[in-house]
């Protein structure tokens, strides 16, 4: 029986990815550059079989898995939404960091919004869904930078905080799957637009 495998697509450019800003449940849409982005996602995805696709219900997450208009359907899925960011919501790094030395989403406390393990439950809780929903064959995900690297990190077996490590940009593919009985990441960042072709399982 094959193991599964999870391509995982952050969403395509929006206004505020592109200044940085912390983009959490504001539900703002692509840019025009960011729809071309999603729209050359589904070249990467040619000749993959896909047994499930999911996706964040919010606006950019959803217009990019549209667009990329995978043929077995689209599920939403809540447990994919963006990191609530409480206070520091549509604020840059560099901007909190004038107030609060060294901040970040990692090591702070996010007030008025979810702590790094909260986003890390709600991974975990995706990942138990795929792996009952999609026992064999691959899945796709389009979510979002904070969420889909901390999916990456519990899909190692890392701490939630390690999803640190794994800096996502725009509408890139990473792929998570296996080596032997491991859970590996085969692939990360690829750009959208070049074939990414399943690896052989040896």
């Amino acid at each position: 029986m094959d193991a599964p495998q999870l391509l995982v697509i952050r969403h395509g450019q929006t206004e505020w990815s592109r200044s940085g800003r912390h983009t959490g449940r504001t539900d703002i849409p692509l840019t025009d550059q960011g729809r071309a982005e999603a729209t050359h996602a589904a070249r990467t995805l040619r000749g993959w079989d896909l047994a499930g696709a999911y996706a964040s219900p919010l606006r950019r997450a959803r217009e990019t898995a549209e667009l990329v208009a995978p043929m077995c359907g689209l599920t939403v899925d809540d447990a994919l939404m963006e990191w609530d960011y409480g206070i520091y919501e549509g604020e840059s790094t560099p901007e909190v960091r004038v107030a609060v030395p060294g901040w970040s989403v990692w090591t702070h406390e996010i007030i008025g919004g979810e702590s790094v393990e909260q986003v890390g439950d709600r991974a975990d809780r995706f990942l138990a869904r795929f792996d009952r929903e999609v026992p064999t064959g691959n899945a796709v995900v389009f979510a979002h930078g904070h969420l889909l690297a901390i999916l990456i990190a519990r899909w190692c077996g890392l701490p939630t905080v390690e999803g640190r490590r794994f800096a996502l940009a725009t509408a890139t593919v990473s792929l998570l799957g296996w080596h032997r009985q491991d859970r590996v990441i085969r692939a990360l960042n690829h750009r959208c637009g070049d074939a990414l072709h399943p690896p052989s399982r040896t």
